[in-house]
């Protein structure tokens, strides 16, 4: 079971931006039982850790915890084996087994999967039910690490203890504790690193990996898009951690800066200016001048071939507001995405976003532009006050919208193309293209037949 100890420590990141804006030792608001809306903590631990495509999640809980939390993301992945994740795993725990124990029946589970599955590790999840009966996962994945010659992790992340950003800090923990480190690899390059939460949702990763190929900056490993278990377990041999749209895993960036002397950069690759931004935040990092020298020429190309790209896209957004509704870093780094397609944002949300987060925003907005810490009551006003032609949020807004009548796009984990790097820049300004033309909205927008007159 997870201590108070350990959820105090990780709500007390020292590294966290927002930590900065409290008196010293009151850190991040404490969790409270049955304030878990937006997600629990178990929903951002799989969140996390689900990428990896090669290891099985075996949730230990009643069925319906795995019903509720699996597939939430579209996860993409290129592992050429046996891609686990397309299958649900749960120990289906029963009334018996909260009187006497669900102990055998995760071993029996466990014994199961490594027969049937042959993965390269198991991730065991804690619920609610099985950490409040006090059942040893800790013990029982110990025991079966050792009888199969493979990792078997428990994550101890039960719903009850907190929010989804805590859970995902206990994904980061279990995997320090018992994956990074554990293996060395092949070779090495003064040019490795590893990604820290990036999800590759809808294949984000895969915008601006081939950049880092061309620069000759090779990825070590990745927490956890597109990942690999044998990968993170040689994370320790990286030379930079990069850690991109996820404060969550700050803590074990900064960790690992602690316990294996490796540097960490945040960045961000959403729009032209952050995606160049980014890569040269990394390069003068890794301090190689020719690797320098390399990053600034291929950046060079690949905006002159996006800005000839865009131009058309400019012409017809010139004059377009958008207002923004979404989370953390996105609140600017969206923003940034579009500006640089010449749409002005009026307004974004910051309500989930770090002191960091909120600076940058201002930044970016002007000292014009509306930060939002209440969105869902906001939002409607301002699309009035500021005449605002998009909103840009999560599916839930979609009914403000339509609504107000002005164009909408889903922006958050449901979306279905990628908006990484700068192929992504032109993905997002043809779904605003779509979007600004669709006939839905232009309809809504008009007066009903018997108002015309």
């Amino acid at each position: 079971m997870v201590s108070r100890a350990k959820i105090k420590e990780l709500m007390n990141e020292s590294a966290c931006s927002h930590n900065k804006e409290k008196k010293k030792g009151e850190g991040c608001d404490m969790p409270k039982p049955g304030m878990a809306a937006g997600g629990c903590a178990f929903d951002g631990a799989q969140i996390s850790l689900f990428p990896y495509a090669d290891a099985v999640h075996l949730v230990h809980g009643p069925q319906t915890c795995l019903g509720a939390s699996w597939e939430t993301r579209e996860t993409l992945s290129s592992y050429s084996g046996r891609n686990h994740t397309v299958m649900g795993f749960t120990t289906g725990i029963t009334t018996n087994d909260v009187i006497f124990g669900g102990d055998k029946r995760l071993s029996s589970s466990i014994d199961y999967i490594v027969e049937h599955y042959a993965p390269e590790a198991i991730f065991v999840y804690s619920t609610c039910v099985t950490a409040m009966v006090g059942d040893d996962i800790d013990m029982t994945c110990k025991e079966a690490s050792e009888k199969h010659a493979i990792p078997v992790v428990p994550v101890h992340a039960p719903g009850f203890v907190g929010g989804k950003n805590l859970g995902s800090r206990l994904a980061g923990e279990a995997v320090l504790e018992h994956l990074i480190g554990t293996k060395e690899p092949e070779f090495t390059t003064p040019y490795d690193i590893n990604l820290i939460g990036d999800y590759n949702v809808t294949g984000d990763m895969w915008e601006y990996l081939p950049l880092f190929e061309k620069i000759g900056i090779r990825v070590l490993s990745s927490l956890s898009g597109d990942g690999r278990v044998g990968n993170i377990r040689t994370a320790h041999r990286a030379k930079l951690n990069v850690i991109v749209c996820a404060k969550s895993l700050i803590t074990l960036c900064r960790k690992m800066q602690e316990n294996y002397a490796i540097p960490w950069v945040s960045v961000s690759f959403y729009g032209k200016r952050d995606t160049s931004f980014a890569i040269m935040e990394i390069v003068h990092a890794l301090g190689d001048e020719t690797l320098i020298q390399k990053a600034k020429e291929v950046i060079a190309e690949e905006e002159a071939k996006l800005e000839e790209k865009l131009l058309p896209y400019k012409k017809l957004f010139a004059g377009k507001k958008a207002v923004l509704n979404t989370g953390g870093n996105k609140a600017w780094s969206i923003a940034s995405g579009l500006q640089d397609l010449g749409i002005e944002v009026v307004a974004t949300s910051v309500r989930k976003s770090t002191a960091e987060d909120k600076e940058k925003a201002r930044e970016y907005l002007g000292e014009e532009g509306i930060l939002m810490m209440a969105p869902a009551s906001e939002q409607s006003k301002i699309i009035d006050e500021k005449n605002a032609d998009i909103l840009l949020a999560g599916g839930r807004s979609l009914y403000t919208a339509i609504k107000k009548k002005i164009s909408f796009i889903d922006v958050n984990q449901e979306k279905k193309v990628s908006y990484g790097g700068y192929n992504g820049l032109l993905n997002l300004a043809e779904d605003l293209k779509y979007a600004f033309s669709n006939p839905v909205f232009a309809n809504v927008s008009k007066k009903a037949p018997w108002e015309a007159q």
